[in-house]
């Protein structure tokens, strides 16, 4: 069994990042639908993309959906910083703060997680 962390970084202000979400997440629907461990991370920018993706009306919320119980969380500094912080709060999507505010990235790899950024 394959161990995965996939971590989103790409923001919301292009085509081009909505591209990588959305691999992002068909990654993680991949790796879930062949029973591997797998946990998604939205970090730095990519935490502008948990309120856009909670709206039911967004075309990737079904694949959000799909995959959402495998979301680790999102970065709780980062949510701030992007101005999401109050909108995340709103969800069950966990804030993290392992480290400095910050997901602990370091904790996935002694773990034996792959990490893969998109």
């Amino acid at each position: 069994m394959n161990k995965v962390a996939v971590v989103v970084l790409a923001g919301t202000e292009s085509h081009e990042s909505l591209g990588r979400v959305v691999n992002a997440l068909e990654l993680a629907k991949e790796l879930q639908e062949h029973d591997d461990e797998v946990t998604i991370v939205f970090d730095g920018a990519g935490t502008e993309w948990i309120p856009e993706l909670e709206n039911e009306e967004h075309d990737a919320h079904p694949l959000y959906n799909a995959v959402k119980g495998n979301i680790h969380g999102a970065c709780r500094f980062c949510a701030k910083a992007f101005g999401v912080f109050k909108e995340i709060k709103e969800t069950d999507i966990d804030l993290l703060d392992e480290y400095d505010q910050h997901p602990s990235l370091r904790n996935f790899i002694v773990d034996g997680y792959e990490v893969v950024t998109f």
